[in-house]
């Protein structure tokens, strides 16, 4: 299990501000199948060969997300399940982004 893995997520109630430039670049490496997009948020392209194997992955990783209150926006395909994370209150990156990043993999 990596080090993010075994962290849990902190809910936000936002009055903090996003991770800046340096701090994501730090972070992502420990995820390095995620794609970090304009340091606002994250995204990663999961396949699947059915649409069953996809749909099956998807609800385990609602699972997780329920689990750490931290929910990523998920669009599920025939295939494919296309997870985008972020943290909206700050309406960018918080660890807990690359937290939940980290348990994804792990499903």
């Amino acid at each position: 299990m990596s080090e993010l893995a075994s962290k849990t997520c902190v809910p936000c109630r936002g009055g903090v501000d996003a991770l800046e430039r340096e701090a994501i670049a730090t972070l992502q490496p420990q995820v390095p199948h995620w794609k970090v997009v304009d340091n606002h948020h994250l995204t990663r392209t999961f396949t699947f060969p059915d649409f069953q194997k996809a749909l099956d992955f998807v609800n385990r990783l609602g699972a997780v997300a329920e689990e750490q209150g931290h929910h990523p926006d998920i669009l599920l395909a025939w295939g494919k399940a296309e997870v985008t994370l972020w943290t909206h209150k700050v309406n960018g990156l918080t660890e807990s982004d690359f937290i939940m990043a980290a348990k994804i993999d792990q499903v």
